[in-house]
């Protein structure tokens, strides 16, 4: 899914349930971030695969990290942003770096479904879920997704709110 909204949902739904442990707003960016690859390759009309490197598991865990630590280091904006959305928000570099290549990691798993193109257990040159289910699936479950993810985001303001009360 080349820099789609599609990853909105699939990442919040994984995320928000495990805020006390990844970085949420890191994480989902991180599916969007890793998409800057096809991105540039299509911009630039660069012959060969739009998943060359950071659409691997290999590759992405450094890329992940890298954006981790830059992430981490826009802290205080993604604070704002997450107290605009009613969620509390502990940035910790650790939880920064991990959440970053989680983020990548999950992107290349539901992206492994898609593009046959991708070499997501890089350096064997294969990919074993391409075609497993179709790329409409994977749209709708992408698209789904927004539902359950909404549903746990409104539990979670409601309970931050039941205890400032």
């Amino acid at each position: 899914m080349p820099f789609t909204p599609f990853h909105f949902g699939p990442s919040a739904l994984v995320s928000l349930p495990l805020k006390k442990y990844i970085d949420v707003p890191i994480f989902i960016l991180a599916n969007i971030v890793i998409d800057i690859e096809p991105l540039t390759i299509m911009f630039f009309n660069i012959p060969g695969s739009l998943h060359p490197v950071f659409h691997t598991y290999f590759f992405g865990a450094f890329a992940g990290a890298l954006w981790g630590y830059i992430a981490y280091r826009l802290r205080g904006l993604f604070g704002i942003i997450m107290k605009l959305l009613y969620l509390d928000y502990i940035p910790r570099l650790q939880t920064a770096v991990i959440s970053g290549i989680l983020g990548f990691w999950f992107h290349v798993f539901v992206d492994s479904f898609m593009h046959r193109d991708m070499s997501p257990f890089y350096p064997l040159a294969f990919n074993p879920f391409v075609g497993i289910i179709s790329i409409q699936l994977v749209y709708v479950l992408s698209a789904i997704s927004f539902i359950p993810a909404f549903i746990i985001y409104l539990a979670i303001v409601l309970k931050s709110k039941k205890k400032k009360v």
